[in-house]
């Protein structure tokens, strides 16, 4: 097994022949959305989530193997490169080890170690170590001269040198890993002239605290770091020194003289001056990795949830861009997306032109044939589907209001404008609403995930980590759910599986050149889209009404052949076989088997077949919030109030009530017993009743309970 292989079932504890056929198939350019659907048999029918760890520990590998690499040289042309260090080198798995072999060969700015190794204090700290001098002050005078003046500087000299070594030795440093990992705490201290700000005052919680490292919550970590950022706090890493220096001196220490006297100096020099600044602060960095993974790992699941929110589907939308001063935004949309008309209405103050607003809605919904309206949950918002309620429409049209975090961003984007040259942003901003209603997964994708509002600290965390989590969950729900690739826009194109920004261009301007696709085949036809890219994305491409029904499903072309034997084998067409359940069970699968495709795949085929193109998400529901709840004024302990969660973090979960602020149900509120994961009790979008607990109206925050 080679060491790529070993590294990663021993990170990941899955089968090593479905980790050594993951990896060919990455090697291959295959994408994991493609993987874990149309490559079972080769995986062991592993998911999108054990595939990505996969992905995980290789680029940590091969990380840790260019890192190797560089000291191996880097100690090559030192000239200090023993055959012993390169094994134990080349052995290492661990980053943390590897870079401690390595720490005594580093290349580092003038330390006080090496001024005194210039000045000739090596043999004299070689002597203290040894601890058998006799008379040590004797002997350090004879390493007086030059700089150094006095036996004094001589035994100051030595003791940097043994500092240095005591730093380097991996047993102590490893040990002091050990007690930081488990005991050491994290105090705060509020910075006294910035104490009263404004700015401060959210901090206040932490202007005087003391907790447990390894125990603190990500987002109370988070919250820490981000006010000692801000230069509110200051913050300090703290064990119990004693106990560490105690440990150190047990096993640098073997006698009871003068030596070991100048051997506790330098013990003492080497924790304070160098080992703990550095691990106390590679601790904090650890914690804060694993926050960053907590909080990146609740950004993900929130964005999933969004991505995948129920769709209305291809129906004519009128959108509402609501607001006071400046009217609010209105666009008649086709069921496809495309803008029919816009305009701009007055409805609220100072205008009031309630009923002029309220003609040109009702006219509006004849004209362009309007099955929806979607509200953005923005300012004026409640006035607004107030106002639209009172409407009597000929036909029955339904009312939502949607979350329009991030409307603003795109409808300023290059995208945006690319979209609608001849608009501005407050028309772009209302298609948009209006297109989150009829699709939330091909317009949200068009926007930085980091706007959407559903995060927990997102600009705190590591971004490059937090932007690859991100793309992965996009991807994911992407392929998931399947492109019609007749309308989708180059953003959703983009992330199909093995499409990519370029060659969605690709598609869209030959699509733009050449009128619509007839069948998955002809989109070999744009430029630059080769054979492996085809057979990475065709299966998540849909095509409505295409001449082969197949193209218009998620079975792959590579098995198209195989549904038209099954079909021929039963005397019947592949037309016939489509959403026909009782035919597809006459067909015995185990006699498809093959060498290339195996009874999984065949299993999956069927499923397509009975229902060809499925939406996993589920159908969008009308929700209206209490009508008599304007403002957090309204509110009063003991209400019940209708709500959709709007935001889920480790602490609790954020829900919309219909007014400006959202109230928190706290995971102590979410249940009678202990809460684990809040994603267990409640999910975004959401539709649930909620109990008010307490108000406190001059910091705008409500506390909820969730109503069983």
């Amino acid at each position: 097994m080679t060491a790529l292989i070993s590294y990663i079932v021993s990170h990941s504890q899955l089968p090593e022949k479905s980790v050594k056929n993951t990896v060919d198939l990455l090697d291959e350019a295959c994408t994991i959305p493609f993987i874990s659907r149309y490559r079972k048999e080769r995986t062991g029918n592993l998911d999108e989530v054990q595939i990505g760890e996969i992905v995980k520990f290789k680029e940590q590998f091969e990380a840790l193997e260019k890192r190797k690499d560089t000291i191996l040289k880097a100690l090559t042309e030192q000239e200090v490169l023993t055959p012993e260090l390169e094994q134990k080198i080349k052995a290492t798995t661990d980053l943390t080890a590897l870079e401690d072999l390595y720490l005594p060969y580093k290349k580092s700015r003038k330390t006080k170690a090496e001024k005194a190794r210039q000045n000739g204090l090596e043999p004299l700290a070689k002597i203290i170590m040894a601890q058998n001098a006799n008379d040590l002050e004797s002997a350090a005078y004879r390493y007086v001269k030059g700089e150094v003046s006095s036996a004094g500087d001589a035994l100051e000299g030595a003791r940097h040198i043994i500092s240095e070594w005591i730093n380097e030795r991996t047993d102590i440093r490893n040990n002091i890993r050990y007690q930081l990992e488990r005991f050491a705490s994290i105090s705060t201290k509020v910075v006294k002239v910035k104490e009263s700000l404004v700015e401060a005052q959210k901090f206040k919680d932490y202007f005087d605290r003391n907790e447990s490292l390894s125990r603190i919550s990500s987002h109370r970590l988070l919250a820490i770091l981000r006010a000692e950022t801000e230069g509110f706090i200051k913050t300090k890493i703290e064990i119990d020194d004693e106990r560490v220096l105690d440990n150190m001196e047990s096993r640098l220490i073997r006698s009871n003289n003068a030596c070991a006297e100048q051997i506790q100096l330098a013990i003492k020099d080497a924790y304070k001056r160098l080992l703990l600044p550095s691990l106390g602060n590679e601790a904090l960095q650890n914690s804060k990795t694993k926050a960053d993974d907590e909080a990146i790992a609740v950004f993900a699941k929130n964005l999933k949830q969004l991505l995948l929110g129920s769709p209305l589907g291809e129906k004519r939308v009128l959108a509402i861009d609501p607001g006071y001063r400046t009217g609010c935004k209105v666009v008649c949309l086709d069921a496809q997306g495309g803008l029919l008309y816009n305009e701009t209405i007055y409805p609220h103050p100072p205008k009031n032109d309630s009923v002029g607003a309220m003609k040109k809605i009702s006219s509006l919904s004849d004209a362009y044939k309007i099955e929806a309206i979607a509200i953005g949950n923005g300012t004026a918002s409640r006035e607004t589907e107030a106002l639209i309620r009172k409407i009597r429409f000929k036909n029955d049209i339904q009312v939502f209001v949607v979350r329009e975090a991030g409307a603003s961003i795109y409808s300023a984007s290059k995208i945006a404008r690319e979209e609608f040259p001849n608009y501005d942003v407050t028309v772009r901003g209302s298609v948009s609403i209006g297109r989150r209603l009829q699709d939330p997964l091909a317009e949200l994708v068009k926007i930085d995930p980091k706007s959407i509002g559903v995060g927990q600290y997102q600009h705190d965390v590591d971004q490059t980590k937090l932007q690859k989590s991100l793309d992965t969950v996009v991807e994911h729900c992407v392929n998931a759910v399947g492109v019609n690739l007749n309308t989708a826009s180059k953003s959703l194109l983009s992330y199909v599986s093995g499409i990519g920004p370029k060659l969605a261009e690709n598609i869209v301007n030959y699509r733009s050149e050449h009128g619509a696709f007839a069948s998955r085949e002809a989109i070999k036809q744009v430029p630059r889209l080769g054979d492996k890219a085809f057979e990475q994305g065709a299966a998540f491409l849909r095509i409505k009404e295409a001449d082969n029904p197949l193209d218009d499903s998620a079975v792959h072309p590579e098995s198209y052949g195989l549904v038209a034997q099954m079909a021929k084998d039963l005397g019947k067409t592949v037309k016939d076989l489509i959403g026909n359940a009782s035919l597809i069970k006459q067909i015995d699968l185990k006699a498809y088997c093959a060498k290339t495709i195996g009874l999984l795949t065949l299993e999956d085929i069927a499923k397509e077949l009975e229902k060809p193109g499925l939406d996993i998400r589920e159908q969008v529901k009308v929700f209206t919030f209490n009508q008599n709840i304007k403002t957090i004024t309204d509110l009063h302990a003991g209400q019940l109030l209708p709500g959709i969660v709007n935001n889920i973090t480790n602490f609790g979960a954020f829900v919309d009530i219909g007014i400006k602020e959202s109230g928190l149900i706290h995971v102590s509120n979410l249940s009678d017993s202990f809460v684990k994961d809040v994603n267990d009790h409640v999910h975004l979008h959401q539709q649930i009743i909620a109990k008010v607990l307490e108000i406190d109206v001059p910091r705008k925050r409500i506390q909820l309970k969730l109503h069983k």
